[in-house]
């Protein structure tokens, strides 16, 4: 397994004989797995996994309302929500977001899947591609969306 539950521990608090346990087993050894210790798309590639490619654009639409009206939408390859991208546990996931040049504003992703802060993919502005690599190395169905990372109007990102 390699997610811990969100707990915090007080040594203030622990039963010595406990700390003195752990102590006589060696200690405790944190270790990170290797989804969250290797971004580098070449060396990701270069495992022997299967490589899963998504390329997608950031644009900005104006879908239909009932009623007749529209609203403004950052949108994942035109798509409110973004297109359904599935993947095996343990493959690799490569992630290209291409933002066109005559788009008005930069866009993000924050892939929850990935596990990692969405600074590790940054904002993508007008006439940029970027690329985000990690291994999908936990189970479920995670959402992800613009991460609003160094973007203004951010609430215009999110759904």
């Amino acid at each position: 397994q390699t997610q811990i539950a969100g707990q915090s521990l007080d040594i203030n608090k622990m039963d010595v004989d406990v700390i003195e346990q752990i102590h006589q087993m060696g200690g405790l050894q944190l270790v990170m797995p290797q989804a969250f210790a290797e971004t580098d798309c070449g060396a990701l590639a270069d495992t022997g996994r299967n490589v899963v490619e998504f390329n997608l654009t950031g644009e900005s639409v104006e879908p239909p309302m009932m009623g007749g009206k529209t609203f403004n939408a950052m949108t994942f390859s035109g798509q409110v929500p973004g297109p359904t991208l599935r993947v095996t546990q343990g493959d690799v996931v490569q992630m290209t977001l291409s933002i066109p040049a005559d788009e008005v504003t930069g866009h993000g992703n924050d892939m929850h899947a990935s596990q990692m802060t969405a600074l590790a993919f940054d904002s993508v502005n007008p006439g940029e591609t970027s690329q985000y690599c990690y291994i999908a190395e936990s189970a479920g169905v995670f959402k992800y969306h613009c991460s609003g990372v160094h973007l203004i109007g951010v609430d215009q990102h999110v759904f």
